[in-house]
């Protein structure tokens, strides 16, 4: 799978699967992300080790990870994670990045669509999403796209700095994720036509 994409201002990206030859680009990719974009990282993806681990992991567990690229760098990572063979195959974690510069401008939607077409494919019913409470903004955006709010875990994780938040789990159908996203796309396609 790969995909050139346009995205609003007309900036153009290859949506397409990491490799394990991508590993210095991924590297500076998370590198260079503003410390406070790394702040709730679950790992700490400036180190090369962390970087390949992920990278080899494709390979060994049930996870699909792709990347955005755009004049010849990573501009954003995602990926669906679930586990094989236990009760919540069902189940797929998303986490996604996008570079600052590429905020704002339908990138995110865009690889999510990518990742729950992979995710339909595999038989994956339900999309899960976990944060830092802190992270205000992504409940918000989540919120839009019908998921919901299963639980806060407080105190249970802590960031770069070593400071406790309350983690946030929410979930939604794929199906019906589907249905929203395919309708956000459909108005920003239009809006970007006029």
């Amino acid at each position: 799978m790969q995909k050139k994409l346009m995205l609003k201002k007309g900036a153009e990206v290859e949506i397409r699967p990491l490799t394990v030859a991508d590993l210095d680009m991924s590297l500076e990719f998370f590198r260079e992300l503003p410390e406070e974009d790394r702040e709730y990282l679950r790992v700490d993806v400036t180190n090369k080790e962390i970087v390949e681990n992920r990278i080899r992991s494709i390979n060994q567990h049930k996870i699909i990870r792709l990347i955005a690229i755009a004049n010849g760098k990573i501009v954003a990572d995602g990926s669906l994670e679930s586990e094989s063979h236990t009760w919540k195959e069902h189940i797929a974690e998303l986490r996604m990045i996008v570079a600052r510069p590429y905020q704002r401008m339908g990138l995110g939607t865009l690889m999510s669509r990518e990742l729950f077409a992979l995710a339909a494919s595999k038989n994956v019913e339900e999309i899960m999403v976990k944060f830092a409470k802190p992270q205000a903004g992504i409940e918000d955006t989540f919120k839009k796209l019908g998921f919901r709010q299963e639980a806060v875990l407080h105190n249970y994780v802590t960031d770069i700095k070593g400071k406790k938040h309350d983690l946030i789990l929410m979930r939604c159908e794929l199906e019906s994720l589907w249905q929203k996203l395919e309708h956000f796309i459909a108005e920003a396609d239009w809006q970007r036509s006029r």
